[in-house]
């Protein structure tokens, strides 16, 4: 049973041409969109790449761009094939080309499919990601010597301040690292070698923060050391002061802010993927309907479109007769390759 038959009239092939080079058009447009999406949230992962362990959240921009740039070639190829689908001299070079343009746009949906879905599915990495590569990052703020370490402070400093927030999980974070380099401290002095000698490893912890972990909201001028003594500052109660430091985790607020960005991209992946499957239908009823065109006696006559020739489980069943056809022919051949070297080696 064959799958949506229509019946088209000569005007009404030349209507569906000329919509489908708009809507071919239109795609391109959004494969545009698509690719500039890829390369915007590829830029933005670069840009954080020194807090992050590794790059697997990386394959939602690469399908992307990858997607893109092959939406922008497949509805162009679909462009001109809706032009010289109006002439009957050179519509039939398509036959053969348009069987591989409905299987690469379809894998295009396919992808953009998979780019929603990876979308929300890789949260959990990009979490544990950034949290790695957080805890390295302020455990190394003090390296501003070391060679591959060197703007580490910088990034760190500069990311605190660009997302509001303070640590990995929160401020507490950085009492339990040494993140001032022993460059800059005073070996001398007494306070120094009591807080080296009272740590096992050896190192200058401090209850204090980095300025960039200071919340210009607060009404007070920023207290930074001795956070957790109330009699170290007037009219201070470390519990209740909310104010001073920024209270969210950088790990947390980076997550909020690019799986805000993936997530934004879902609606408008759903409307190119909505555009692309308008385009193949359309093709194809385009295609069924020239086709039946020129095998007419009048080729301006009355034909008929579709968009299976038999019904969705008869398709199914002739395509897999074909691909087991294949397997069996390359199996042939490569039995036949290996008795011909035999009987080459029986021979010598």
């Amino acid at each position: 049973m064959v799958l949506l038959k229509l019946k088209f009239t000569q005007q009404k092939r030349v209507r569906l041409a000329q919509g489908l080079w708009l809507l071919s058009w239109l795609a391109v447009m959004c494969g545009t969109f698509i690719f500039c999406l890829g390369v915007y949230l590829k830029i933005e992962l670069l840009r954080r790449s020194e807090v992050m362990d590794n790059t697997e959240i990386h394959v939602v921009p690469n399908i992307l761009i990858m997607v893109g740039l092959a939406s922008i070639g497949t509805n162009w190829v679909a462009s001109r094939v809706c032009q010289d689908s109006l002439d009957a001299s050179r519509f039939p070079r398509w036959k053969v080309l348009l069987l591989a343009w409905f299987a690469v746009a379809s894998l295009i949906c396919c992808l953009l499919i998979a780019v929603v879905v990876l979308s929300y599915a890789l949260q959990g990495h990009l979490e544990e990601s950034l949290k790695v590569g957080l805890r390295n990052g302020i455990r190394f703020y003090k390296d501003t010597d070391v060679p591959g370490r060197c703007f580490q402070k910088e990034t760190i400093d500069r990311l605190q301040m660009e997302f509001r927030c303070c640590g990995n999980n929160n401020f507490k974070d950085w009492f339990e690292v040494q993140w001032v380099s022993n460059r800059y401290l005073d070996f001398t002095s007494k306070d120094v070698k009591d807080r080296i000698r009272s740590n096992v490893d050896g190192r200058y912890l401090l209850d204090g923060v980095p300025f960039s972990c200071c919340n210009p909201a607060s009404p007070r001028p920023c207290l930074q050391n001795q956070l957790t003594d109330n009699s170290a500052h007037f009219n201070y109660e470390y519990q209740t002061e909310e104010l001073n430091l920024y209270s969210r985790g950088c790990r947390q607020a980076l997550i909020d802010y690019y799986m805000g960005l993936m997530n934004s991209t879902g609606p408008g992946v759903l409307s190119v993927i909505l555009i692309q499957v308008s385009v193949i239908l359309s093709l194809r009823f385009l295609q069924t309907a020239v086709e039946g065109a020129m095998g007419l006696e009048d080729p301006e006559g009355e034909s008929e479109g579709y968009i299976l020739e038999k019904g969705v489980k008869e398709t199914f069943e002739d395509v897999k007769a074909k691909v087991n056809n294949l397997l069996k022919f390359a199996q042939v051949d490569a039995t036949e390759g290996g008795e011909d070297e035999e009987k080459a080696g029986d021979a010598s």
